[in-house]
């Protein structure tokens, strides 16, 4: 698989499990060594790479052990402290990797709790470990922008020199887009003046500053909302009809598709949703690993988002039914026959993994 593609599985996984993985050692199994292995590539039970249990006697601190140190060429390249995936990461839990930081060859320290990596550096202070990770990896919630920079890290293409170039960077973008995050969330007093000053010439009372909260926070999530679906849009005109120009329709289908003309890309009242688009995702993550991501294609209609292999409308893998109060996941049986399962939230799509997969594996 192409490294985007098992960061897409091992997210899968910890999606499907993470509920169900309650101790530490469980995460370390479940998630942390498939981590290693299967994401920065070293041999998990070759100690020459990886060493479980690894101890450094620190002044008085005697026998304290960090879960895993990376070798590489000999020497310790990567420290990895593991937490259970049920407790959010803390700095407090990063005391062993302070310690060892500083009394061994390492410029990489991680701390994880199996979901969420955080990477640590020296760039404050030479040979002690900064306080803010200057990369943070949830893989509940991969941002596309960090895949490059986590490639570095793997033993294929390890390059330190790149990785701490651009480690300062990284860590401060990282933190303003975590800050923007929270302030779209939950707008703060000083984000909430602002903007109110912007559009508002009044006193700003308490008044005036609880209602332009609610203001602020709404029109924060309705902008990105609007860029999201402007970038959508401009993909659907340019792609979406040429990939439909070109797909394979057999002659059984027109009935369907007469009935269902909204088919047709760019037809007007079609909006594809940020919450469609994020199906579509989970989707291809369950079915990646059966076949290329590239080959799991989506259309949009007025009344249901579809998801295809190889953009044939012969080969529905689902149906997202998202334009009501009460959505619906389309499933196919073996005649193609379309059984709609009402689900809640976006996580339920995780419960049909067997059978999605199941639908893909038929066509092939």
């Amino acid at each position: 698989m192409e490294f985007a593609e098992k960061l897409a599985s091992l997210s899968n996984k910890v999606k499907q499990q993470r509920s169900q993985i309650l101790t530490e050692e469980a995460a370390k199994n479940a998630f942390v060594m498939p981590f290693i292995s299967l994401i920065l590539g070293y041999d998990v039970f070759n100690p020459m790479e990886v060493i479980p249990e690894f101890v450094a006697d620190v002044g008085v601190k005697k026998g304290e052990k960090v879960d895993y140190a990376i070798v590489r060429d000999g020497e310790i390249q990567m420290l990895i402290e593991c937490k259970k995936t049920s407790q959010a990461l803390r700095i407090e839990h990063a005391s062993q990797l302070f310690r060892y930081f500083s009394v061994t060859a390492a410029r990489v320290a991680v701390l994880t709790n199996g979901e969420v990596y955080q990477f640590y550096t020296d760039l404050d202070s030479p040979n002690k470990m900064d306080e803010k990770p200057f990369l943070v990896l949830d893989l509940a919630d991969i941002d596309d922008a960090l895949v490059p920079e986590l490639r570095k890290l793997t033993k294929e293409t390890f390059d330190l020199d790149s990785i701490l170039s651009a480690a300062g960077e990284l860590k401060y973008i990282g933190q303003i887009k975590r800050a923007l995050a929270q302030q779209i969330k939950e707008p703060d007093d000083e984000w909430v003046r602002f903007f109110t000053s912007r559009v508002y010439e009044g006193q700003f009372t308490q008044k005036v500053r609880e209602q332009f909260r609610v203001l602020v926070a709404k029109a924060s999530k309705q902008y990105l909302n609007d860029q999201v679906n402007e970038r959508l849009k401009a993909a659907l005109g340019s792609e979406e009809r040429v990939s439909a120009a070109n797909a394979v329709i057999d002659p059984s289908d027109m009935s369907e598709l007469v009935a269902e003309s909204d088919v047709i890309d760019g037809e007007k009242g079609i909006e594809t949703t940020l919450e469609e688009i994020e199906g579509y995702q989970i989707v291809r993550a369950i079915v990646c690993s059966d076949v290329r991501l590239a080959r799991v294609t989506q259309r949009d209609t007025k009344s249901y988002f579809g998801i295809l292999l190889d953009d044939n409308n012969r080969k529905p893998i689902a149906r997202l039914h998202f334009n009501r109060a009460q959505k619906y996941l389309g499933l196919f049986d073996e005649d193609k026959v379309e059984t709609r399962h009402p689900i809640d939230s976006l996580d339920e799509i995780y419960e049909h993994v067997d059978h999605l997969r199941a639908t893909v594996g038929k066509y092939e």
